[in-house]
């Protein structure tokens, strides 16, 4: 069920020079009540495919065709799941975990468009959030993050404990845990970011951000990354967070709020403050903001943060932008409609779907059921 248009591209003059091109291609218009999308090479053959929690089951759909495969259904009565994929052990084949009331590792069969089998790591608190991070060379972590906030002794909300699982050898063994207890009272989101010699995963919630990363057999609080010790987000409450360069961190403020803000160092005589961050708001007229991502699809040589949100704002508008900065420190943009009013969107996430070095974005939407894939024909000046 393909419908294929394009996406007309509305903005002011533009500043960068370069204007973007997406072609919209509906993939799925029959979405019941998705949860969670994550992107992986679930069939091996080298291309990315797509994977969303929805309603009571998971699904893949393949790429090319973008056929869909249903892997599991009805893992618990619990009607929300998040799901993670990422080659961890090199075979070029995702490894898929879900994670709702339990935490599952799902099991690959011969044939990946057939069902697939879960095992149940542990009972634990409701999942809001479920990704692969890399703690060393050979070894990956299956990051958990609780949905409900819980009482401390004292009856004060705090958030409960992150937990990590680590993939035995052996399947038939016991998956080792970690916990890590977060100082916020609830958590959001989070987001992994890839320094070179480690991963550092990014927590969002009531709060702020705060990092964290493996070292010694144990996480730790990332104090030395500059954001982590930001006084101006003490306060704060983020919804959804995504980095992609140590240096710039956009989120949508508050938790489903209305507004999408860029963090960035300050700058004196062209050299980076990290003590002093720099907070600027991009967007204030969303309307229960979701979908957050960065990528430079413009080949400008820095990121640009595409956004959605799900209901009508006070103008009665819906649907995805995407904010261009005119320099890395965001000081002016250009702001355009991706898709206006077609879709509800829930989440996104950015891969490059069709090998020709552009990313192209995927979203979907509950209240318009139907999932899209963005793709990227700006022209590139190279």
């Amino acid at each position: 069920m393909f419908y294929p248009s394009l996406v007309a591209v509305l903005g002011m003059a533009c500043l960068t020079g370069r204007e973007p091109q997406f072609s919209a291609e509906t993939i799925d218009d029959r979405i019941e009540v998705g949860h969670d999308l994550t992107i992986g090479d679930v069939d091996g053959d080298g291309k990315p495919d797509i994977i969303l929690a929805d309603s009571h089951r998971v699904v893949w759909y393949r790429n090319g065709d973008w056929k869909r495969f249903v892997m599991v259904e009805n893992l618990t009565n619990y009607d929300g799941a998040c799901v993670a994929a990422r080659d961890i052990d090199g075979d070029g084949k995702a490894e898929i975990a879900v994670a709702s009331d339990s935490v599952y590792y799902l099991i690959r069969p011969e044939n990946p468009t057939h069902l697939w089998t879960p095992i149940s790591l542990r009972q634990a608190p409701t999942a809001h959030r479920v990704q692969w991070v890399k703690v060393s060379d050979s070894t990956y972590q299956l990051v958990v993050l609780p949905k409900h906030r819980m009482e401390n002794r004292d009856g004060q909300a705090q958030a409960a404990n992150i937990r990590m699982y680590e993939k035995p050898a052996e399947l038939t063994l016991l998956w080792k845990e970690r916990f890590v207890e977060l100082p916020l009272p609830l958590a959001h989101d989070l987001d992994v970011y890839d320094y070179g010699d480690r991963e550092v995963l990014y927590i969002s919630g009531e709060g702020g951000i705060m990092g964290f990363y493996f070292k010694d057999e144990r996480w730790v609080r990332n104090t030395a990354d500059w954001l982590a010790r930001g006084r101006r987000l003490g306060k704060a409450s983020i919804g959804t967070v995504v980095s992609r360069n140590a240096h710039v961190f956009a989120a949508i403020e508050p938790h489903h709020g209305n507004m999408v803000s860029i963090y960035t160092p300050g700058l004196t005589d062209s050299a980076l403050v990290y003590d002093k961050i720099k907070r600027k708001v991009l967007e204030r007229k969303m309307e229960m903001g979701y979908g957050l991502g960065m990528a430079d699809f413009l080949n400008l040589g820095r990121d640009q943060v595409v956004a959605g949100w799900k209901k009508p704002n006070e103008d009665g508008h819906f649907g995805i932008k995407l904010y261009v900065p005119f320099n890395p420190y965001w000081e002016a943009i250009d702001v355009y409609w991706l898709d206006r009013g077609t879709i509800a969107c829930e989440d996104l996430d950015i891969e490059d779907l069709d090998g020709d070095g552009k990313p192209d974005i995927v979203a979907y939407g509950n209240a318009t059921h139907n999932l899209k894939i963005y793709w990227n024909r700006t022209e590139w000046q190279l």
